[in-house]
């Protein structure tokens, strides 16, 4: 065993202890942060909360992301409550994201987030090649 890690002792017979009441309350936040904390979804996010946006604005300043990602993403948001989506009589039709309240509550953890990955950044490059190192 190398230096630093725990040696396991958990007996691998033992039936695993449930505890319902824990796991059926962690079960939304579970489901709600893999929506949240998808990169896709902090970007459409991050984008709108600078204001309206149009479907194709959004592709636009979301590098990378597809048609299809972009779409999936919206809806989800927008059942969740954190958008909404107006569309506009016209011809082409014009359809307007933007944030609910609900959805400009979101950007503030996902601010603070994004902050402290960018006030960290280094010092989690430094484990990143220390981990490689000390494991390669």
């Amino acid at each position: 065993m190398k230096p630093g890690h725990l040696q396991s002792t958990i007996d691998a017979d033992a039936a695993p202890v449930v505890d319902r009441e824990n796991s059926d309350a962690c079960r939304p936040i579970s489901e709600l942060l893999s929506l949240v904390g998808d990169k896709w979804t902090m970007q459409v996010v991050k984008h709108l909360g600078n204001g309206t946006m149009r479907f194709n604005e959004l592709r636009r300043a979301i590098d990378g992301i597809s048609q299809k990602m972009l779409t999936t993403t919206l809806r989800n948001l927008e059942r969740e409550g954190f958008v909404t989506r107006t569309i506009y009589p016209t011809i082409p039709p014009r359809v307007d994201y933007r944030l609910t309240d609900l959805g400009n509550e979101l950007l503030i953890p996902i601010r603070a987030l994004a902050e402290w990955v960018s006030e960290n950044r280094y010092r989690i490059q430094e484990a990143r090649t220390r981990f490689d190192r000390n494991n390669g």
